[in-house]
């Protein structure tokens, strides 16, 4: 990895110092579609910066309940994990690759360092926060305002925006549990979509037709 692609995904990330310390420091993995990145109940040590690809955020209850709370893409990193690691505290959020995924990961430590070293760090870190909080008042009021069709509709748009792709593999009992709701209602909602020409079903496959 070089200072170069550490510039081309972040952006924000100005100083040419920092960008050096990212790529002499920071430890890259690569995940596959699925993989978990870190789990509820972990403690977090390293701060993700998602470099390629995709993760998805997840919440669950004490029941096992689970809800899909964002998408993180290329150039991000999760502001959840930010607070878990600068607090020391065990992770209340699942990170799972969505696709495949390159993440580089940064030492908490550093992390904390770099918020009083370097001015577009901590302006990355805080423009993160304000991104992922808008993000989640759209979670909330997705929950308490639409109605499950038009989650429906909303989460496969997101997903299709996150993936750059309008066609991807995935099950309804997979979307009836990121929405928390029934593998009937998901399949039967599916199909309405389907009939109104906003998707196209296949085996475990849904086409994105409605780009609205």
């Amino acid at each position: 990895m070089k200072t170069t692609e550490i510039k081309s995904i972040f952006p924000l990330l100005t100083e040419i110092e920092l960008q050096e310390e990212l790529t002499d420091i920071g430890l890259e993995k690569e995940y596959q579609q699925g993989a978990n990145i870190f789990r509820k109940g972990q403690f977090i040590k390293y701060l993700p910066l998602v470099m390629s690809g995709a993760i998805k955020v997840m919440r669950e209850d004490e029941e096992g309940n689970e809800v899909l709370l964002y998408y993180l893409e290329s150039g991000h990193t999760c502001a959840m994990s930010i607070t878990c690691c600068m607090q020391h505290k065990k992770s209340e959020i699942w990170a799972i690759a969505e696709d495949k995924t390159r993440v580089l990961f940064i030492p908490v430590e550093r992390a904390g360092l770099w918020m009083k070293k370097y001015n577009s760090w901590r302006n990355f870190i805080i423009n993160s926060y304000a991104i992922r909080m808008q993000e989640l008042l759209h979670t909330l009021d997705s929950i308490a305002f639409f109605s499950l069709d038009a989650r429906l509709l909303k989460y496969l748009k997101d997903r299709a925006a996150t993936l750059q792709q309008n066609q991807f593999t995935i099950t309804h009992s997979d979307i009836a549990k990121e929405l928390n709701a029934s593998r009937e209602a998901i399949s039967r909602l599916l199909k309405k979509l389907e009939t109104l020409g906003k998707v196209e079903l296949g085996r475990n496959k849904i086409k994105l037709l409605d780009h609205e």
